[in-house]
């Protein structure tokens, strides 16, 4: 019987064939952990009176959520995993001196590679299953668990395959893509099941945009995102390469069979498909650009940045949206590099500049805007158009404030109007 990329990652660490369904002991390639999460791991680690790390090299962590610390709480949180990354001499350990919100900083550094099994405590560690690995999130006692013995158990889950038709139109994105596919499922529609993104759109689609639509797997329920390896990936991972003195191993490379068995497939059209808006309080109210129009919604802030949409391609189209334009007065305009290399090159390509003549903030790279933390929270009864990935009540702030989650472009857009505005119109 045929295998999906997802069952062949598992039996090529496990050493037999497995199928969906199935409860499996994995050896983990990269465990990760941040700021908020990992002092929950460290202090299981150390009550059970472990002092080694059994795969030290395995082991990644980035401070990113409130860092710069915001306050005393935050500062002691962040002194935990420091303490423990200095006593264990932790070679990935990533604190302001090279920062960058970890599912952008961990890609870039060459850590997470294609046919890995990679946890993290935290849910948008499925952002990783653009490379063709398998990514997922999991509790910081799991993480506890992978840190001891270098593995975890995990069910092998069903996949679901989705087949992208055609060539994306303007400014629509594989942030547009993914919202389109939770509009579909709702938000437990796939439910510990792999989304499995394939079709010929997948040419078309960068890496950046490859990391957005798994980013937001889990706003569906899912396991994991996964892309399958090509020439894009590759061309990636050489950059990659060039830039670090190599990657962190070998990528291993995997593809499903043709006879492979999908608990469901879906096809989607992308020629047909607007740019997409997800209304609040799910990322699953999901509405065409064209229907945001004629709503009217009158925006107070744009938010352009997160582990979703804040890689250098998000700034280079916000820039040339807003060259020579202004951000709207009753407007703020939040952006967030996803790592210094990111800001350093939007810097040297211009892109800066011009969103700061416009009227935006650059801020430094940062979780803290996405989960109501720091550096962009919202007031009572404020309206946000943001890139992020989630639009629960209060995510950004106040209870009585709005989320609107769209692509950057929509958000630049929106930016100059002071309204959700479609990028195309302008």
């Amino acid at each position: 019987m045929g295998q999906t990329i997802t069952e062949k990652i598992f039996s090529e660490h496990i050493g037999k064939e497995v199928y969906a369904g199935e409860i499996v002991r994995s050896p983990i390639d990269m465990v990760i952990g941040n700021d908020i999460t990992t002092p929950i791991s460290i202090k299981a680690f150390e009550d059970g009176g472990f002092e080694k790390l059994v795969n030290p090299e395995g082991f990644a962590i980035v401070l990113d959520h409130f860092i710069p610390a915001k306050d005393i709480a935050s500062a002691n949180q962040a002194k935990i995993s420091r303490d423990f990354a200095y006593k264990h001499d932790l070679k990935y350990f990533f604190d302001e001196k090279d920062m960058g919100i970890e599912h952008a900083l961990l890609p870039e550094k060459g850590l997470v590679l294609p046919g890995d099994v990679i946890i993290g405590a935290d849910s948008h560690t499925c952002t990783h299953g653009a490379l063709g690995a398998f990514s997922t999130g999991m509790g910081s006692t799991d993480i506890s668990f992978g840190m001891i013995t270098g593995g975890n158990w995990f069910k092998v889950p069903e996949s679901i395959k989705v087949i992208f038709k055609g060539k994306p139109g303007p400014y629509v994105t594989g942030k547009d893509l993914i919202l389109e596919i939770i509009r579909i499922l709702g938000v437990d529609g796939a439910l510990y099941k792999a989304l499995e993104f394939t079709g010929d759109t997948i040419q078309y689609l960068s890496m950046d945009d490859r990391f957005s639509l798994c980013n937001m797997a889990i706003e569906a329920g899912a396991k994991n995102g996964i892309v399958a390896y090509d020439e894009i990936t590759k061309e990636f991972l050489d950059t990659v390469s060039a830039n670090n003195n190599g990657l962190r191993a070998e990528p291993k490379i995997h593809y499903s069979d043709a006879d492979a068995v999908y608990c469901q497939v879906i096809e989607i059209d992308v020629e047909a498909l607007n740019p997409v808006i997800a209304y609040p309080f799910l990322p699953s109210n999901g509405h065409s650009v064209n229907q945001a129009v004629i709503d009217n919604i009158r925006v107070d802030q744009v938010f352009i940045g997160s582990c979703t949409n804040g890689r250098l391609s998000d700034f280079k189209v916000a820039s040339e949206i807003l060259k020579d334009k202004k951000v709207a007065r009753h407007v703020r305009l939040i952006v967030t590099p996803g790592t210094q290399k990111i800001l350093r090159d939007a810097t040297k390509a211009g892109y800066i500049d011009i969103l700061i003549d416009a009227g935006a903030v650059v801020s430094n790279p940062t979780c803290g805007a996405c989960l109501g933390g720091y550096m962009g929270i919202l007031g009572d009864g404020e309206v946000c158009i943001s890139t992020t990935n989630r639009n629960f009540v209060g995510r950004m702030g106040s209870r009585s404030s709005k989320i609107y989650l769209a692509n950057s472009a929509v958000a630049a857009a929106s930016a100059i109007s002071g309204y959700i505005t479609d990028p195309r119109s302008l």
